[in-house]
């Protein structure tokens, strides 16, 4: 048995156990066998999304008429453009070698996938999963946005056979628009082990400029491209620590490709310090021979990159492409460098002078929607409510964790999606621009007047409008599956109307009638809702045939508010 592949038959045993009422919430009756193998899609998922197990659970579509396509996420539209990661996961339940190569059905299964499920014109008998998902990629095409597809094939095992398999993948001319990565167990190890502290040495070529600043080591100096492709060849996952699992690679990226194409040209290379921004470290202590003048070798222990991951992971696949070329392709690589600022920042107890490492990761790196949820979880405000769920009997998870989640927990990626769907009326922006929640949007849902009963509440809400989306009442409407968000924000208007309070009176001492009417009242509330989306799609449409894609735009957009009365009556 290969060592890896134990860990990661452990760990999807674990998955399995703990999800398994979720899975059956959404797949049906699962034996033993069928329960593992979406576990290991779920631990998949999670790993390389940097996801909890809610959120990978919202990515499933697996469960026939799914196109060999298991799970599916869209990123946010930039330039025009999203990024749609396929999940297609092949579990060997008895062979624990490692070895069993991904099988051709599968790549010949997700190459058809990617040909049929990106053609809006396309009508394909699909799960309402994968339907509900696929006509909002395909909305987002007709209304001009262009899609990168990464397809991830997971299995415990070893890549697709070359030539063989990768010829079909070669032959299907998808472009630089589709690329396929193969994701094994030793992937899925190195990306759950990115914890583990690095020490390492970094050599540097001219002069540095080293200062303390504000209680914090500063160096700056220029590294030769070469040595950035040595540590990431050498630490790889566990140097980005999660910054990787959202790396876009060249076809998602237009500055990928542009530091892509400006290595692979001879005559560019020397100029790449000057089109760069640079990369951030920071490490627990740095150490050099400051009596010589120049070209210092650094050592460093506890490092980790945090800001320039996808500048580090571009120059790294680069580098590896060049080589293969042969030495004349390599040539003027050692005029190449790029700006690297090291800060050398301590672990510090509470109340210490000088910022922390946490801060410093925000200031400088707010790109990665994961890393700022990450870095928010220990904001103040986050903590007040954490203290708030716990006096109202629910436990917030403000980080991210492997426990299965209760009915009595709350995530920070939940919390905010209901607050600002419920209370903020935001529904199109809770749902489509995830990646601002906590960035641009995070004033705006987690305001200073915000209170654990408020998230409690809208979360109940939020979760009784999901839960119908998954599992719709017999003759509900199509527009079920993409409205949910909106739902939400309508049962808490009437809710809001039976209390007979504004927004900013609900706390604690409305709580418990706030709870007993959403367990009374909340079907009502539902079937309320309902009724006005449907009236409002009348009127938005005049009573004409809506498809699906164009459901999937107007709830993207946003179109119905001017037909949704604002002053939604309770009972």
């Amino acid at each position: 048995m290969n060592i890896n592949a134990g860990i990661i038959a452990q760990q999807v045993r674990g998955i399995a156990q703990r999800s398994r009422t979720a899975l059956e919430k959404d797949l049906g009756p699962l034996d033993d066998t069928r329960a593992r193998s979406v576990a290991f899609v779920l631990l998949c998922v999670k790993s390389m999304l940097a996801l909890s197990e809610e959120e990978a659970l919202q990515r499933l579509t697996e469960g026939g008429n799914d196109f060999g396509v298991d799970a599916i996420d869209v990123s946010d539209i930039a330039d025009s453009e999203f990024v749609v990661t396929l999940f297609q996961g092949k579990y060997h339940h008895e062979n624990l070698t490692g070895t069993r190569n991904f099988p051709q059905s599968g790549v010949e299964k997700t190459i058809q996938a990617v040909r049929l499920l990106f053609n809006p014109h396309q009508k394909l008998p699909v799960n309402p999963r994968l339907e509900a998902r696929l006509e909002e990629i395909r909305s987002l095409i007709l209304d001009g946005h262009l899609p990168r597809v990464r397809v991830l094939l997971c299995s415990n095992g070893a890549s697709w056979k070359v030539p063989e398999t990768q010829a079909l993948i070669d032959a299907a001319a998808f472009g630089d628009r589709v690329t396929f990565q193969h994701v094994s167990h030793e992937t899925l190890v190195r990306v759950l082990g990115s914890a583990q502290p690095i020490n390492d040495s970094i050599q540097f070529n001219g002069k540095l400029l080293v200062e303390d600043v504000a209680y914090v080591r500063v160096l700056i100096g220029k590294v030769p491209i070469v040595e950035i492709a040595r540590l990431m060849e050498s630490h790889g996952d566990r140097l980005l620590d999660r910054n990787v699992r959202r790396y876009l690679g060249l076809t998602g990226n237009r500055v990928n490709r542009r530091i892509h194409a400006t290595l692979q040209d001879e005559g560019e290379r020397a100029y790449f310090f000057f089109y760069n921004n640079g990369i951030t470290l920071v490490c627990e202590r740095f150490d050099y021979n400051s009596l010589q003048p120049e070209h210092h070798k650094v050592l460093v222990s506890g490092l980790q990159i945090i800001n320039g991951a996808q500048t580090s992971k571009t120059i790294e696949l680069a580098l590896r492409q060049l080589k293969d070329e042969g030495a004349d392709a390599l040539s003027g690589l050692e005029q190449a460098h790029v700006l690297v600022r090291l800060y050398q920042v301590p672990n510090r107890a509470p109340g210490e002078v000088g910022p922390d490492t946490q801060q410093i990761t925000y200031a400088t790196n707010n790109q990665n929607p994961v890393e700022l949820r990450d870095l928010r979880s220990g904001d103040e405000r986050q903590r007040r409510l954490e203290q708030g769920m716990r006096a109202l009997g629910y436990e917030y998870r403000r980080q991210r964790s492997d426990a299965a989640l209760t009915s009595r927990d709350i995530s920070l990626a939940i919390a905010a999606e209901a607050v600002l769907a419920v209370w903020r009326e935001r529904p199109q922006r809770a749902k489509f621009r995830g990646g601002d929640h906590f960035n641009a949007f995070y004033d705006e849902i987690f305001t200073e007047d915000l209170n654990a009963a408020q998230v409690v509440i809208s979360v109940l809400l939020f979760r009784f409008a999901e839960n119908k989306r998954k599992r719709p009442p017999a003759g509900a409407p199509e527009f079920i599956r993409y409205a949910s968000y909106f739902v939400a924000m309508l049962m808490g208007r009437m809710l809001l109307a039976d209390l007979g309070v504004e927004r900013r009176a609900v706390d604690h001492r409305c709580f418990e009638k706030a709870h007993s009417l959403i367990g009374e009242r909340a079907e009502i509330y539902f079937e309320r809702a309902m009724e006005q989306i449907t009236s409002a799609l009348a009127q938005l449409y005049g009573g004409q045939d809506i498809s699906a894609h164009r459901l999937a735009a107007t709830f993207r957009r946003g179109d119905l508010f001017d037909y949704l009365d604002p002053s939604s009556q309770g009972a």
